[in-house]
């Protein structure tokens, strides 16, 4: 899949207030509402139209579903009717457990929701079928237009929608995720965490809640308190688990979202209790603690107002912490601000951001196991400099967070397997190569390397240089990614990309003629006879020469080289400007080739006569050719073969290209130079 160019320059992270417009036509959505409400129209979204391809990309809808507007639904709809509350969450036909837990736990907070939701929306006289919302992608926030038309079977919605029927703020939330997302199936299965990071440009942290610290339940009413969002699941060990019931009513493989910590006092002793919502807006734990569960009687009125407990079935219910700790698993926590949550002080953190991509034959190298190809990943440095305050180490959370693979989902792609390593800087510049990780273990890695969105750990680390290698499980794997690095300190991180660099040797004298050796007598008696009394030989003729040798040269595979490589061989080397070669050019030739060859023989690592792309970098440096991480992608998806292979004529072509275009770029600096010096004499 192709890969556009992105500056792997570190960035400041986005603001909200600067949301990038995603319509195709490039119009914000103001202006079309504006065109809308002068042309007396309601608003059609030819983006994402109301047909079965926003729906579901590998299957049909199992009923009929008709695209209805609110106003055709209900007589008198509402945008959010009496505020927008989590009780606004009920989940419809649609495997988005995850979504609907994180959108759950966005009302909790008032000034992340209007961000998100744009608060200024209704069905009034201004009215015009077209809502807005806004999403974190990638270090941007982007601006989602949609139309109001939601697919319906028998008048009612099909997929998420209010407790109140005529409220439609979270179905419209819904359709422009889904629209994000390519259509409302990439919506089915995933991690809570990924859509709160979508809502407020947060980093996670996943806790296994039995190996989370002694003061888990003082981390969850931190996090809680400012404003974080917290999700919690139970593990499945297999397909057939997914959403089955436990007999305390809680459903495995399921996303819930925790929407309260507290205390009670309950005879004589302080109870530490969690709130926990499904968004099905019913089905709820039915142990202790539980809505209508006798611990309740002997809790005070007021108590029970204060803890808003009201014996509904409304997903949402208490249980004691001691008891969460032994049904749920895994608890994902977003924090809006990426705060400690270890001790009782906020810190602001510093916060870089860096694109790229793995790109399979060039910087796809996958993890540690794979040696060979892992140092062609891209690395990143990372320099700390400055200590926490009054603490040895420097603090960080690095974030790796795969793209765009929710809306690749129509073309068969799945999340990946991602991680990364952190390693001690070895103090010298440039990309590092194979011997360096063959020889030098890791500081530091992500926990474990899993397929979900985002991969982040915290760290501890002491101040100096580290190199950080972001990377796929598996190598061959294509991706872009975003990595996010937070710190307590300022940290300053560059990728180690390599600038591009061209170390040519002088060309070769020819040798003279008296002292020629046998291989150059037989070259010499082949070009006369090509070549004729004029002695110089046209495109043609060396493509004739060229083939003729390197066929019966050993140890390398070899296809052809064309007419056109052969002109631009004639054109890096013809001196005189006559289009054709004289012998001693040939000669010149001649030498560069043989070089070229001894550096092909010596990066054919298993002496198959081809060279595997991930070694191009080394074997282009060998020959004079430094390049980054973009110019090498270029070249393997123009160079190798489906298994990443590089033949010796590819290899040829490859390195003619790159001379050629050196040498040009060489003429037109010094002309630019000359310009210069020229306007300065002025």
């Amino acid at each position: 899949m192709p890969y556009l160019y992105q500056d792997s320059k570190p960035k400041p992270p986005a603001l909200p207030r600067t949301a990038r417009p995603t319509q195709g036509s490039g119009k914000p959505y103001e202006e079309l509402k504006q065109e809308c409400l002068r042309r007396g129209v309601l608003f059609e979204d030819p983006d994402f139209p109301a047909c079965n391809s926003s729906l579901f990309f590998s299957e049909n809808p199992p009923v009929p579903f008709i695209w209805k507007r609110p106003t055709d639904i209900v007589k008198d709809p509402k945008f959010i009717l009496g505020g927008a509350t989590r009780t606004d969450i009920c989940q419809g036909d649609l495997g988005d457990c995850w979504l609907l837990a994180a959108i759950a736990s966005l009302t909790l907070n008032e000034k992340t929701l209007a961000r998100v939701v744009p608060l200024d929306q209704n069905f009034g006289p201004d009215y015009a079928g077209i809502f807005h919302f806004q999403f974190w992608q990638h270090n941007e926030w982007v601006d989602v237009v949609i139309d109001d038309r939601l697919p319906t079977f028998n008048g009612r919605l099909v997929f998420l929608h209010s407790a109140e029927h005529n409220e439609f703020w979270s179905a419209l939330l819904e359709k422009a995720y889904a629209k994000l997302n390519g259509s409302y199936e990439a919506l089915k299965g995933g991690s809570t965490i990924e859509a709160m990071e979508d809502f407020t440009g947060g980093v996670g942290e996943i806790y296994e809640v039995k190996k989370a610290p002694d003061n888990f339940h003082e981390i969850l009413d931190k996090a809680l308190k400012r404003c974080s969002m917290v999700g919690c699941s139970i593990d499945i060990s297999s397909a057939a688990q997914s959403e089955a019931k436990t007999p305390f009513g809680l459903i495995k493989g399921h996303a819930y979202s925790m929407t309260g910590v507290d205390e009670v006092s309950y005879r004589g002793r302080q109870v530490q209790l969690v709130r926990i919502r499904n968004p099905w807006g019913q089905v709820e734990w039915n142990g202790p603690w539980s809505d209508n569960s006798p611990e309740w009687r002997s809790v005070s009125t007021l108590e029970q107002r204060r803890l808003s407990q009201a014996a509904l079935d409304d997903g949402e219910f208490w249980m004691k912490f001691e008891d969460f700790k032994v049904h749920f698993d895994k608890v994902e926590i977003c924090n809006l601000t990426p705060d400690a949550l270890e001790d009782s002080t906020a810190h602001k953190w510093e916060v870089t951001i860096h694109q790229g991509s793995w790109v399979r034959g060039s910087t796809a190298g996958g993890c540690r196991n794979f040696l060979e190809t892992f140092w062609t990943n891209p690395q990143i440095t990372l320099h700390l400099t400055e200590k926490d305050d009054g603490q040895d180490d420097c603090t960080f959370i690095a974030a790796l967070m795969q793209k765009d693979r929710r809306k690749l989902k129509k073309l068969g792609a799945e999340m990946l397997t991602i991680g990364y390593s952190i390693y001690e800087s070895p103090g010298r510049d440039g990309h590092l190569g194979k011997d360096f990780f063959r020889y030098h273990p890791s500081k530091a890695r992500s926990k474990t390397y899993i397929n979900l969105r985002e991969v982040s750990n915290r760290f501890k680390l002491p101040p100096g240089d580290y190199i950080l290698v972001p990377t796929t499980f598996e190598p061959h794997q294509e991706a872009d990614f975003c990595l996010r690095i937070f710190s307590e300190k300022k940290a300053i991180t560059e990728d180690l990309d390599e600038n591009v660099a061209v170390d040519l040797p002088e060309p070769p004298n020819p040798t003279p003629s008296p002292q020629e050796t046998e291989e150059e007598k037989q070259f010499r008696a082949l070009f006369e006879q090509i070549s004729g009394k004029d002695m110089e030989i046209a495109a043609e003729e060396l493509e004739y020469v060229l083939n003729a040798v390197l066929k019966r040269t050993k140890n390398i595979k070899f296809k052809n080289l064309s007419l056109i490589s052969c002109r631009n061989i004639i054109s890096l080397m013809d001196t005189n400007g006559n289009g054709k070669l004289e012998f001693n050019e040939f000669k010149v030739f001649w030498e560069k080739m043989k070089k070229w060859i001894s550096i092909f023989l010596q990066f054919d690592f298993d002496k198959s006569g081809s060279m595997s792309s991930y070694e191009l970098r080394s074997a282009l440096k060998a020959a004079g050719f430094q390049l980054n991480n973009y110019l090498l992608q270029l070249i393997v998806l123009r160079y190798s073969d489906k298994q990443f292979q590089i033949e010796f004529d590819d290899f040829l072509n490859c390195l003619i290209r790159l001379e050629n275009a050196s040498r040009v770029f060489q003429a037109l600096s010094v002309k630019n130079k000359e310009f210069i010096n020229l306007n300065i004499g002025e």
